[in-house]
């Protein structure tokens, strides 16, 4: 059982914001469902909560229970002061801004799911999970992931109708940041957002302690799975490349105008050599003493595995895809 609680609060009485009620829906839209359609978390979306004592109520009920995974989602105002960070509700005032960061985090560290994930759209988000004082209180426990949108001495801005962290983060769990077979995690999706803001701007923080692979969420693989088991049977190691030839290419037929090479083109080898295509343009598979797959085939040359292709081999002959 997966659970995402998503808040988004524009309605702050003297500062109001724009984007965060947008930010909150559409993640809250990604995160129900994975792209062929298949039920993924159990969101509750929560706009506007008028309190900090309704929001904490909501965030201890999220972290109850024995779910899989959790996953807490806010968009609006964040406050940093010499006691730590705050997520600021409507009814805020002075010396009480807010829900403690470091209060969710003894929730998140407390909880009973597997794996924890807190995702923060505010100003200075990057706060949570770094300790306020020598005794260490905001150690990241095991299974507990944070993806925040700036440093702790950053704003979090907003462009367009939405945050400018939450665009990037909805391109990526979009597909994104999904790797070769779909999987959409923090990690990657950190390493998307980052690549994307650049060394000028707001800068993400990404804190985790975790001791496997979390999926938020599942799009299209840019190779199917059963393509990429059949490594093992094109390669039969590692390090042995694949032998070409001109029968691999459907093109070389009497059907198109060139000059044909023998041997012609056969069905069963054209299934394969566009396969070891497909590998080839994400990543995987390399021609060698040519520079297109085309041309190593018309002229009989070979390809190999790249480094990524090894990696996924070795996944592959262990039985791990």
């Amino acid at each position: 059982m997966k659970k995402a609680l998503v808040v988004g609060i524009n309605d702050y009485p003297t500062a109001p914001l724009r984007g965060c009620l947008n930010d909150a829906q559409e993640v809250a839209d990604l995160l129900r469902r994975n792209e062929d359609g298949s039920l993924n978390f159990e969101v509750r979306l929560e706009q506007d909560v008028p309190s900090k004592a309704k929001l904490k109520a909501m965030i201890v009920d999220l972290f109850s229970g024995h779910p899989d995974t959790v996953l807490l989602y806010f968009s609006g105002h964040g406050f940093m002061n010499q006691f730590g960070g705050y997520l600021v509700t409507p009814d805020y005032q002075k010396f009480d801004e807010g829900i403690s960061m470091d209060e969710i985090l003894t929730l998140a560290n407390g909880s009973k799911a597997k794996d924890r994930i807190v995702i923060l759209d505010c100003c200075h988000s990057g706060a949570f999970g770094t300790p306020t004082n020598a005794s260490g209180n905001a150690t990241i426990g095991e299974g507990v992931s944070i993806l925040t949108a700036s440093r702790e001495d950053e704003p979090s801005k907003e462009i367009n109708g939405h945050g400018i962290f939450t665009c990037l983060l909805l391109d990526a769990l979009s597909g994104g940041a999904a790797d070769l077979l779909g999987n959409v995690s923090p990690g990657g999706i950190y390493s998307y957002v980052d690549q994307a803001l650049g060394a000028w701007g707001q800068r993400p923080v990404f804190k985790t302690n975790v001791t496997r692979f979390t999926a938020l969420r599942s799009c299209k693989p840019q190779v199917p799975p059963e393509t990429i088991r059949r490594l093992v049977e094109y390669f039969s190691n590692s390090e042995v490349a694949f032998q070409l030839d001109s029968s691999l290419e459907d093109t070389n037929t009497d059907s198109v105008p060139h000059k044909i090479v023998d041997p012609k083109a056969h069905p069963d080898n054209v299934k394969v050599f566009k396969e070891l295509q497909m590998m080839q343009s994400v990543g995987l598979v390399v021609p060698l003493d040519a520079t297109f797959m085309y041309f190593a085939a018309m002229n009989s040359k070979s390809c190999g595995l790249t480094s990524l292709g090894k990696h996924y081999w070795r996944l592959v002959k262990d039985g791990r895809i």
